[in-house]
């Protein structure tokens, strides 16, 4: 298991070394063009991600995956005959921190675009300095609970409809009807709960108890005392680190497993995995746009899970849920835009990223779908066992989202 609470003062040293970043200012990086244009300066992307904090594990993969990106598109000769230079903000898991430093990237760094956010509240938090007051181009890359419908922000991960149409069927079928919705107190839980239960019971299933908790909530006691004692079938969860490792501990020490229930988890991908023992969270299942297992199939996904591997070894994996994959997806979605508009200002590059089309990414293809500034994706439906996943549900194609 790794480090929740990763130290400023060695991540700072690691993520220095890591990416030849520049430090320009608390929490703020910039890893410099790698060439200059004597006509124009070079593009400008802006990341901003948690990178310290109880989430961290998730930005910076988030972070890793953008370095990546751009300098493979630098080594391919840059976007429009300019090279792209990032900068990365930390959000740190905390709103405030995080609009201080987003007004960094609009307002300092003059950044073309802005990569990035992983809760909703930290969305929601910096979509208006980036969107209204920025007027810039933002892109949210996390598995989200839908109704983000503002102008001029695309989101690049999966909906409630391409995690939960498919997804909870299965979930009845292969668990059980009676569910039990434990989640973390904010938007994304809340708000993704409405869709679940309507889709739930349109199956024949039912809700038998829905409830929120703080967000550093580690003591689930009593909600594991009312899901064992109600013979719960499936525990479909939202709640989110810190809280999630302790409760699926106490559910296992309960017998919750032993007895036959289901765990079930949209945001559980291979970087989660390791907050438990593999045994303590033994069938698990989840609802993604991509799993590492993908790698045997598909020669694109191998490609791409190796070529992070061998620059950013260590405990930070590319990963789904933990935006990784719509990181990747929203920069490629982002520089198709790009070269067809054959130009940098939000205006052209938003009409064009309105129907962007990228033939590879992780898990497949990926389109947006018009007006709606969602992606249509692959969706794959996967079970944890012994500590790795396996395949058990492929969507046919891509997926409407079905926003907006």
């Amino acid at each position: 298991m790794f480090d929740r609470q990763l130290s400023r003062r060695r991540f700072l040293s690691n993520f220095a070394f890591a990416s030849g970043a520049v430090a320009t200012g608390v929490g703020s990086w910039v890893i410099p063009a790698p060439w200059a244009n004597a006509a124009e300066a070079p593009i400008k992307v802006g990341i901003a991600t948690d990178l310290t904090g109880p989430i961290a594990y998730a930005g910076n993969a988030d972070a890793n995956v953008a370095k990546m990106v751009i300098k493979d598109i630098n080594a391919a000769g840059g976007l429009l005959g300019r090279p792209l230079e990032l900068y990365i903000e930390d959000t740190a898991s905390n709103e405030s921190v995080a609009v201080g430093n987003v007004r960094k990237l609009i307002q300092r760094d003059k950044v073309d675009m802005v990569l990035g956010g992983i809760t909703s509240s930290m969305r929601n938090a910096i979509k208006d300095p980036i969107v209204v007051r920025g007027k810039t181009l933002y892109i949210y890359p996390q598995l989200y609970e839908g109704k983000e419908c503002t102008p001029y922000l695309f989101c690049t991960g999966p909906t409630p409809a391409q995690q939960c149409d498919e997804f909870i069927p299965w979930l009845i079928k292969n668990g059980g009807k009676k569910f039990a919705l434990p989640s973390a107190n904010y938007v994304w839980p809340h708000t993704l709960n409405v869709y679940a239960r309507k889709v739930i019971e349109s199956n024949g299933g039912e809700v038998v108890f829905e409830e929120y908790y703080p967000l550093d909530q580690i003591d689930f006691s009593s909600t594991v005392n009312r899901i064992v004692s109600n013979k719960v079938d499936v525990v479909f969860n939202t709640v989110i680190p810190p809280g999630v490792g302790p409760f699926f501990k106490q559910l296992y020490e309960a017998g919750f497993l032993k007895n036959g229930g289901r765990l079930a988890c949209v945001y559980y991908d291979e970087n989660t995995l390791n907050i438990n023992q593999a045994n303590e969270i033994e069938g698990l299942a989840s609802c993604l746009d991509y799993f590492k297992v993908l790698t045997k199939e598909d020669p694109f996904d191998a490609k791409i899970q190796a070529a992070y591997e061998k620059d950013f070894p260590g405990n930070f994996l590319f990963a789904a849920g933990s935006a990784a994959t719509g990181t990747y997806r929203g920069l490629k979605l982002w520089e198709a835009a790009v070269k067809e508009a054959g130009k940098i200002d939000r205006e052209s590059v938003a009409a064009a990223l309105d129907h962007a089309k990228i033939a590879e990414g992780p898990g497949g293809p990926a389109e947006m779908v018009p007006g709606k500034r969602h992606c249509k994706m692959k969706m794959y439906t996967a079970v944890a066992k012994g500590g790795n996943y396996e395949i058990v549900g492929r969507s046919d194609g891509l997926v409407d989202p079905k926003e907006c």
